[in-house]
Formats: C-alpha cells, structure tokens, sequence
C-alpha cells in the first residue's frame, strides 16, 4: 500500500459547453475597468475567465461523498471549521473507498495521506469561443455582468448587486487523467467518473446555481488509454476509446451543429468495459 504500483493512465479530454451564465469568483483586483460586486476568476496574463480545476474536482467530489453516504451521517466524520467532510484515516481504508482513493484524502497527523489519482486541469476557453468573445458587445471583456436585488426578509429593503459571469454559450477545453493504480478498480472507478459528469449536467459549476447559474453539459472530444509501456514507446500499449473527427482548433465560432459531431457522456460510460479489457490485455 506504501508503494503504490502505475499500470497506466486514462485521459479524458473535451469540452465544458455552458448553458447558462457561469460565474466562478475571483478578486475585485482582476478587473481593468470599473467595478462590480462579485468578479469572475480570470487569467492573470490572458485576462481570460476560465474553470479551475480544482472547482470540478471539489464539485464531483461533494456530488459522490453525498450519493455514497446516503442517509448514513456518519460518513461525514471529519470536521472542517463548521462543517463536516468525509475523509478516510487510514491509507488501507481510503484504497477501498471509493470517494478518497480517486480523490484523494490527508488522513491523520501520521503520514497516512492517500494522493487522488484523478488529476483536473484548468478549464480555458476554445478558440472559438476567444474569438466569439473577444467581438461580443459585452459589460466587460469576455464576461457579462448580471444585476440582481438581495430582498431583506424582514424589511423588505432591496440591497442591489452585481454579479459577473461567463456568457451562456461559451465553451471551456476540460481534461481528467486517471492513474491506474489498482486494475480491479479501474471499472468502479470509471464509472463513479462517468456518472459524477452526468450528476453535475443536472446540478451546476460554479456559484449561485440555485438561480440558475452554472448548468453545463459534457462532451468528449477524446479518451484514450494507456498502459505504462506507452511512455516508453512500445507498440499495442496505447488505444484510443473514444475520439472525434473535429479538431477545435479548426472551429470558426460556436454552432449547434458543432455538438452534435461530439460524443456524450452517455457513450463514454458504453466504453468503460472496454478501457477494463484493454488493461486486463
């Protein structure tokens, strides 16, 4: 358990398509010109919103240690200022969850960390979507800013503000890589990945989600898998799972019938048998 074995690794590459305002905070010091209440996140040298990693990562997270707990309270043993979290103590007990084992858990004060075998990038913006962007009539650049009213329950006084946030329609390139530690985990683990996509289609990315910000959809441009022979160069150690014939780059602006040409999460949960088998090879 201490020296864990790399069999491999399964990337998972496409895009985060938003279909409706996406605002993920940053610091009001971020913004050029003007001010509003709650800015985006954005790119220090590009100026460019984006998603960060570790908001997906922690959004499917919380999604999965809320299906696996269910009704059971206990499963949330661990507290965290005022709140309550699951995380394994032991490195035996995290390899046979599976919440901490793909993402991770620090355990106790005894060097019994479990490291996440997940790893997500930073979500940037395609091309297409720069440049769709970059011509848009927008508040700010790259983003629009909403103006809401907080109503005092008990005044009724309005406290109005602004909210900053990523157009609908603009499309973010995303990429999960899983490192295959434990083969017998590799279906289980694949799936919970697949599904927690789907979960978060009908949940939300970001902030304010229950006023309808942040809802997104999933698709894959490419999954492939790789068996650690692969990044040594030898032949019959890799196999694409999944690929698109659209290359982004090439993309001259955001249309529907771009998403079309792309796979859904729905046929990426079909291949997961066949990433097992392809490792069991």
């Amino acid at each position: 358990m201490n020296n864990k074995k790399l069999y491999g690794k399964i990337v998972i590459k496409g895009i985060i398509h938003t279909l409706t305002g996406l605002h993920i905070g940053g610091s009001k010091e971020t913004l050029e010109i003007g001010t509003v209440d709650l800015p985006v996140i954005r790119d220090p040298v590009t100026r460019e919103p984006y998603i960060p990693g570790s908001s997906i990562k922690g959004k499917m997270r919380s999604l999965l240690e809320r299906y696996k707990a269910g009704s059971d309270t206990s499963f949330f043993s661990k507290n965290v200022g005022n709140a309550k979290i699951h995380a394994c103590n032991t490195k035996e007990e995290a390899f046979n969850c599976e919440v901490c084992r793909v993402f991770g858990s620090t355990g106790g004060k005894d060097g019994s960390n479990f490291p996440s075998r997940i790893k997500v990038r930073d979500a940037y913006f395609t091309l297409y979507t720069k440049r769709h962007l970059e011509n848009a009539e927008t508040d700010f650049l790259f983003s629009e800013v909403k103006y809401e009213n907080v109503l005092d329950r008990i005044t009724a006084a309005a406290n109005p503000r602004q909210i900053e946030r990523v157009p609908r329609g603009s499309d973010f390139s995303f990429e999960i890589v899983y490192d295959v530690e434990e083969k017998t985990h590799i279906e289980e683990d694949i799936a919970n990945i697949v599904m927690l996509m789907n979960l978060i289609e009908d949940d939300y990315i970001g902030g304010h989600g229950s006023r309808g910000y942040g809802k997104v959809k999933f698709y894959i441009t490419e999954c492939i898998a790789k068996k650690i022979e692969a990044y040594k160069g030898e032949s019959n150690s890799e196999k694409v799972i999944l690929s698109s014939d659209v290359k982004l780059e090439d993309v001259e602006k955001p249309e529907e019938e771009l998403y079309t040409k792309l796979a859904s999460v729905s046929q990426l949960k079909e291949k997961v048998q066949e990433i097992v088998d392809f490792f069991k090879s």
